[in-house]
């Protein structure tokens, strides 16, 4: 797929600079050859002597048509990635005219006065002097005609759509236009200076031949393209839809053209309508503690590049707690040919209001009929779990409110940075990016042999040691600090998450931040056996790091316990503990520890049914499928959950998929695991 230097983000670039250089070099060297480092010749157009400028310029467009087309229906090029410049048409036959008038008067247009400065022509670096200090006059008198900067404004329009014609008889009708002018042009120098060497020669006739033959053949490939796809795109002779003008905006908002109610996006949810895609445009802290179910969080900075795959391809709407960003963001989109974005009206807050408020709590009487739906949404968008309803009059939801909804759907690379589970993808884009650290736990050999690039190598065994008598323990937080340091950490860094074949090392190091307080981190679903496997880059360079001061934080963590916290648990039934080890050791068949059994009244579930692999992938199962699992387990996620294993490793993948992406609200890690249970024996087990 080829992407501008800006959409590989290449700006700013070694890699970018050397491909604008050779770019540049060749693009000059071409006009230098065409003759349009001459002004002479350039302006001899305009008397009818040298039609060089119609002839190269032609050749560009025609060129640049068929080949692009072509390349969509290849798949080379993806037409969502493209720039379609709207018509503006009072400012561009006045910009046209200013334009003509420059090119007659002094025989260069901004392009070729650069290569005719490039061999030293005085007149080019004149006409280059000239149009900086016109650009600068059109910032200074701005204000004076910008009514004439967007008078004509019609937005994005293609010609043949205009015409009622498809692309490819469109094409194929304007290179005809382009080989009448070659021979034309061949004419009128002859006639006029004597020269037209090429009128009639064999050359001529087979470049005229090729080119029409290039442009027929776009009938049947991209016909054989759009079969073969199922589906209309921009190459298959059907004109792209358009953006719309400022007057249409205005015209569709008037009409609420641009709404979607809050009950019709309820019942397309719980409906499951296909295409449907729910944005929340808000900061994700905000998203974090209350979000529609099935809503993905992409902050506006983001919204143009998450949602350009959607473009026209089923219903986006998007939301905040009220309309107004919304509202600007989906104006913006319409301008860009995006014709399905809708606003949620009334935001959030009307959502929860009209949808989401208990009958009991409404101030007038329902029908039996809108009782029912409200009865159907509350229970769609309960079984996701969604928090902070608001009833309305400051009164809370009623007890059947669950928690947070899953912060990620996997099957989205998230567009904001602080998801917990990320694909290679979204990693493979934000590589580079300030404040993003990767930390790799694997073994340092395959660290030092190849790694993402940046990466830093950690041994997930060193933030655990002998503590409270207890091995295997996590590091208290002020031994962790100390680590985080030496890496150069902040607390403002977003930090993923690598693991070689295990994602629970993942996890227990995922936990260590949580017990420092760090928000922004990810795991990197797959680890670096997906990032090999699809061949993004790598490296084995040493990064450089500057150790930092990471803060320590005050207080204890919140989320783990110990035993006693847990004996208490199993004695009053006050909480789900859930054993994930092996089924083996959990039923006593097996032991590597004082005692063989289990805590009783604990639930076993194996960590290893999170997980799925392919060939040597280990990756978590779909957020969709791990729901369904435990939901079986603990149908509500306010319950309180003790997780525990051996030595609190392959707890912590547990709890990671049960606090940061089910919701369940009420976690809690037992770090001692069995190693301290069977260790003393006080404690009780059944087996």
């Amino acid at each position: 797929m080829i992407e501008s230097l800006y959409g590989s983000d290449m700006l700013n670039t070694p890699k970018g600079f050397l491909l604008a250089y050779i770019i540049g070099v060749s693009f000059g060297w071409v006009l230098e050859r065409a003759g349009f480092g001459s002004s002479r010749r350039l302006s001899a157009i305009f008397y009818f002597r040298d039609m060089t400028v119609l002839k190269v310029m032609f050749t560009a467009v025609i060129t640049a048509m068929i080949g692009l087309i072509y390349c969509i229906n290849l798949g080379i090029i993806d037409p969502a990635g493209l720039y379609y410049m709207p018509s503006v048409y009072g400012a561009q036959i006045a910009g046209g005219l200013i334009f003509g008038a420059g090119f007659v008067m002094g025989g260069w247009c901004p392009g070729t006065a650069a290569v005719g400065m490039a061999s030293g022509k005085i007149d080019a670096f004149l006409f280059i002097v000239g149009s900086f200090a016109g650009s600068i006059l059109f910032n200074e008198s701005f204000s004076l005609i910008k009514p004439l900067y967007t008078m004509g404004d019609s937005g994005v329009s293609f010609a043949y759509s205009a015409l009622g014609m498809s692309q490819p008889a469109f094409a194929f009708l304007f290179t005809l236009v382009a080989v009448a002018c070659f021979w034309g042009s061949e004419y009128v120098e002859r006639a006029v200076s004597g020269t037209g060497e090429y009128l009639g020669t064999p050359f001529l006739k087979a470049f005229s031949l090729a080119l029409v033959s290039c442009a027929a053949m776009l009938f049947v490939f991209t016909g054989s393209a759009r079969e073969a796809s199922g589906e209309m795109d921009p190459g298959s002779g059907a004109a792209p839809p358009p953006a719309i003008s400022e007057a249409a905006i205005l015209e569709g908002v008037g009409e609420a053209a641009d709404h979607i109610e809050p009950e019709e996006l309820a019942d397309a949810l719980a409906d499951g309508e296909k295409g449907l895609l729910v944005v929340d445009v808000r900061p994700p802290d905000e998203f974090r503690k209350f979000n529609i179910r099935g809503a993905v969080n992409v902050e506006l900075k983001d919204l143009a590049d998450f949602i350009r795959p959607y473009k026209n391809s089923g219903r986006v709407v998007l939301y905040s707690n009220g309309m107004t960003h919304p509202a600007q963001a989906r104006d913006s989109l319409a301008r860009l040919g995006y014709q399905n974005v809708y606003i949620l009206t009334d935001g959030l807050a009307g959502f929860t209001e009209r949808c989401l408020k208990p009958v009991s709590l409404r101030k007038e009487p329902l029908s039996a009929s809108d009782a029912g739906k409200v009865a159907k949404w509350r229970r769609f968008f309960n079984a996701a779990g969604t928090a902070g309803v608001i009833a309305g009059d400051g009164a809370a939801a009623d007890k059947t409110d669950a928690p947070a909804a899953p912060v990620l759907k996997t099957e989205v690379p998230p567009a904001t940075a602080n998801l917990r589970l990320v694909e290679t993808v979204w990693l493979k884009d934000k590589l580079g990016s300030a404040g993003l650290k990767i930390i790799d736990l694997r073994p340092q050999p395959e660290y030092n042999r190849s790694h993402i690039p940046g990466a830093m190598s950690l041994n997930v065994e060193s933030i655990r040691g002998f503590v409270d008598a207890v091995p295997s323990m996590l590091l208290p937080a002020k031994m962790l600090v100390e680590h985080f340091s030496m890496l150069g950490l902040s607390g403002t860094d977003h930090v993923v998450i690598c693991y070689g074949d295990k994602p629970h090392d993942a996890a227990i190091f995922a936990i260590a931040l949580e017990r420092v307080g760090h928000a922004g981190y990810s795991i990197l679903n797959g680890g670096f056996a997906k990032w090999e496997a699809e061949k993004y880059p790598v490296d084995n360079r040493l990064p450089a790091v500057t150790r930092s001061e990471y803060p320590l934080p005050k207080g204890p963590d919140d989320f783990s316990v110990g035993y006693k916290k847990v004996l208490e648990a199993s004695s009053s039934k006050s909480a789900v503990i859930i054993d994930v080890r092996p089924s083996e050791f959990y039923s006593g068949k097996k032991s590597d520890e004082a005692r063989a059994g289990h805590i009783p009244g604990a639930l076993n579930r194996p960590y290893t049914e999170d997980i799925v692999k392919t060939a040597d992938i280990a990756s978590l199962k779909p957020v969709d499928e791990l729901e369904k699992e435990y939901l079986k387990i603990v149908p509500s996620r306010e319950t309180e959950i003790i997780i525990h294993c051996r030595t609190g490793h392959q707890a912590s993948q547990t709890f990671f998929v049960m606090k940061s992406l089910l919701g369940y609200k009420n976690v809690k890690w037992y770090d001692g695991g069995w190693t301290e249970w069977s260790s003393k024996e006080e404690l009780p087990i059944e087996k």
